[in-house]
């Protein structure tokens, strides 16, 4: 699973809009192939509530039946279909109906972003010196073009990439002491005073 999907269609768009179907699509990107059980238990929603959701998301290739990781072959196990998505206001300012679900994509990512960093807030204790130390919570203010806010955001995707390749290399090769999903979220947009 090493692409990206831009969404253009209104439809998709408003499939993964849904906050719990966000839940389910972040589930198993970062965690990987599950059963619609496994996810429940993370979600703390009914099992017949996330296959339900399972299925929508699956309708519209955000994920994918993944290969059984047990043996018992009644369990169906779902995996993301791709590492990325992406989606722009310019696909879907054409409509009234797809600027306001575009926008409210954005907001639900947004709310789902906020909520995670104040988890670790919360848990910012448990993670031990060495965690608090490294992570970090940054605001930078720079006088740009939007050809140039083009070419910084490419350097920083690249960047981190870079860093999740390395990652899942050391990973590969057996270095998993210490090794922590790390969320970095950017956000670069213009405004006034």
């Amino acid at each position: 699973m090493e692409n990206r999907r831009r969404i253009t269609d209104l439809g998709t768009l408003k499939a993964f809009g849904n906050p719990l179907r966000m839940k389910l699509y972040g589930a198993l990107r970062v965690g990987g192939p599950a059963t619609a059980s496994h996810l429940a238990a993370q979600v703390d929603e009914a099992v017949s509530l996330v296959s339900y959701h399972l299925r929508k998301l699956a309708e519209h290739g955000l994920i994918e039946e993944a290969e059984a990781q047990s043996e018992d072959a009644r369990e169906r196990w779902w995996q993301a279909a791709q590492d990325t998505l992406s989606f722009r206001h310019e696909d879907f300012k054409d409509t009234p109906e797809g600027a306001a679900t575009h926008a409210a994509v954005i907001r639900g990512l947004l709310a789902h972003r906020k909520e995670q960093y104040e988890t670790y807030l919360d848990q910012q204790a448990a993670w031990g010196a060495e965690w608090r130390m490294a992570a970090d919570q940054s605001d930078f203010l720079a006088r740009l073009n939007p050809a140039e806010l083009t070419a910084l955001n490419a350097e920083i995707h690249a960047l981190v990439k870079a860093y999740e390749e390395r990652g899942k290399t050391a990973e590969a090769a057996g270095d998993t002491e210490g090794r922590e999903n790390v969320a970095v979220h950017l956000a670069s947009f213009p405004f006034r005073i």
